[in-house]
């Protein structure tokens, strides 16, 4: 039903960019909030970003505000994570999430979401 395809990871140095896509196939993209989810040191996973259905609201967790910007192309259906000012701690695998349910709000819940299989930052010093 729901498929999501992440690319774009890579290594980078400490301080440059990396631009992370996620493709989105079998609903309709643009009714649904979507994250970016990552595990990060001290938790099994942690929210980095994620948007309301209607790309109106962002969230950001700390570490990266102001650093990274959430963002999606509704008519490519494509959710997209710009990383900049990257540091060694970013280095995680980076996973998309799409809510269950249709037109929910940036603090949807993405446990119970659609996930993708991943893609690997890796950030050198």
């Amino acid at each position: 039903q729901v498929q999501l395809v992440e690319s774009g990871g890579g290594l980078a140095q400490a301080g440059g960019s990396l631009r992370l896509p996620c493709a989105a196939f079998g609903r309709t993209f643009s009714r649904y909030s979507m994250a970016w989810v990552r595990p990060a040191s001290g938790k099994e996973r942690e929210l980095v970003a994620s948007m309301g259905w209607n790309g109106r609201t962002a969230y950001y967790t700390d570490s990266v505000q102001g650093r990274f910007t959430i963002s999606r192309d509704n008519a490519k259906n494509i959710l997209y994570l710009q990383m900049n000012s990257l540091k060694p701690e970013d280095t995680a695998v980076y996973y998309c999430n799409q809510d269950r349910k249709p037109y929910g709000t940036k603090y949807y819940q993405t446990s119970v979401g659609f996930w993708g299989e991943g893609t690997q930052v890796t950030v050198s010093s």
